[in-house]
């Protein structure tokens, strides 16, 4: 029987995602024109595959930070617009190349953009993503801000090939899981928020809180992304349940599973995830486990640890509407069922 966790949060009419998307409305409406008009190319596949993933959705979460990011620091010019197009594209970019890599058939409970269009076009299009990026960061004209996102950028990649090193591995500890996931899910967090501090041209400390502030909510992010694989219902999730334990993924789920676990579960976890060995009931299984050793839940903990470190972030800034709402997208965050 599926083990499922509670993350539902109090039902409300909107949530603190819409609620901060809301209070940077006109700026994301420009950003959305920014993208649009940065895909197009003569060549018709770009335009159409690029299309394809931005029309499918998300909640533009990474954007709307660096628009809110700035808008906290009383920025009052447009660059952040063009940042925030900047940020969306590397973060697309990324998911036609890990669709590519995890072989995924599903992005937000669509056809993932590699199964409709080939892996060859998904990761073409994906370096056209990040090439077109590079030429809109220098279109802002702030080495700053070149520097961060391009650092972003490496760290990201590092990420994913850390990710492919511990996959399959059940050695992996829980310190080698997040340096994986600062990497590969957090960074990008982090350089968006920065730079809505660093184009606002604010005090280092301000820009320092803020990418911490990200890289603390993508910690979040991530680390309730992982306890989701194992506990939503493809309808919320937006892909099927198990998609991590199919492909040999060493989650913090399971990593906390192996590590209280006795020879005998250490065993099987060996031959589902390292040898790849699996047979029907074992997600089953491995989803009883982890309920035995309260993997999910201390999971979701340690996502709330890191929650209370980004709220903390905030302090330096002063109260108002986009602070309260930054705050509020942790607990979003934290207590998503998607």
């Amino acid at each position: 029987m599926a083990v499922v966790t509670n993350l539902e949060p109090k039902r409300r009419t909107s949530t603190p995602l819409d609620d901060l998307t809301a209070l940077v409305a006109e700026d994301l409406s420009a950003v959305n024109e920014i993208i649009i008009q940065n895909m197009q190319s003569s060549v018709e596949l770009i335009p159409q595959l690029a299309g394809y993933l931005i029309a499918a959705g998300g909640k533009r979460l990474r954007p709307v930070l660096t628009l809110a990011a700035a808008n906290l620091c009383g920025y009052q010019g447009d660059k952040h617009r063009l940042l925030a197009a900047v940020v969306e594209f590397i973060h697309s970019a990324t998911l036609l190349h890990d669709d590519v890599v995890d072989e995924s058939d599903l992005r937000r409970g669509l056809a993932s953009a590699n199964a409709v269009f080939g892996n060859k076009a998904s990761v073409l299009v994906g370096d056209f993503l990040f090439s077109r990026s590079f030429e809109m960061m220098v279109q802002v004209g702030s080495l700053d801000v070149l520097q961060i996102l391009s650092r972003a950028s490496a760290v990201i990649a590092e990420g994913e090939v850390l990710q492919l090193r511990t996959t399959n591995d059940t050695e992996t500890t829980e310190e080698a899981y997040l340096e994986v996931i600062k990497g590969k899910t957090a960074e990008l967090f982090a350089a968006a928020c920065r730079v809505g501090a660093v184009v606002a041209n604010r005090p280092e400390a301000e820009a320092q809180a803020l990418y911490d502030y990200g890289m603390n909510l993508g910690i979040a992010f991530q680390l309730v992304d992982d306890v989701l694989d194992y506990s939503a219902l493809q309808a919320t999730l937006g892909k099927t349940v198990g998609d991590d334990f199919r492909e040999g993924k060493l989650t913090l789920p399971v990593v906390l599973s192996i590590s209280r676990g006795d020879a005998t579960e250490r065993a099987f976890w060996h031959r589902t995830m390292e040898e790849l060995e699996q047979a029907d009931g074992d997600l089953a299984h491995a989803q009883a486990l982890m309920a035995k050793h309260d993997a999910l839940t201390d999971t979701v903990a340690r996502a709330r640890h890191y929650g209370a470190l980004a709220r903390g972030n905030l302090a330096v800034f002063a109260d108002g509407p986009i602070k309260t709402a930054m705050l509020e997208v942790i607990d979003f965050v934290i207590d998503r069922d998607f």
